[in-house]
């Protein structure tokens, strides 16, 4: 049963190598030798990375004589970004409750000081 690409998604991102792999990606296209550089793994075990972030959609490889370029894919989390706009809102809208919760306390309290 295939997953969802959302779920892909977060598998993807769900190590840390990956998302770290990603960060660099973000800053330009580059080879698989240099992406491996950084990392104390195999330069196997870097593709095996880069499978699972190509499969979610997350980057692209190409390929030009010898050299094997990876980049970003621009749009890649977007699904995500959506995903968590709605509770990305939900939390504005509860951190804006709680501020005029606290703006209504701290007028009792310049009040109840008046009164002494």
């Amino acid at each position: 049963m295939p997953q969802d690409r959302l779920s892909t998604t977060f598998a993807a991102l769900a190590d840390p190598t990956r998302r770290a792999i990603l960060a660099r990606l973000a800053l330009g296209e580059t080879s698989v030798s240099e992406l491996a550089e950084p990392f104390d793994v195999s330069l196997p075990a870097i593709s095996k990375h880069l499978k699972v972030l190509e499969r979610a959609g997350l980057i692209a490889r190409g390929r030009e004589a010898q050299w094997r370029p990876c980049r970003i894919e621009p749009n890649a989390l977007k699904g995500v970004d959506d995903w968590l706009e709605n509770y990305r809102r939900l939390w504005f809208e509860r951190l804006d409750r709680l501020d005029d919760y606290l703006r209504e306390l701290q007028a009792k309290e310049r009040k109840r000081g008046r009164k002494k």
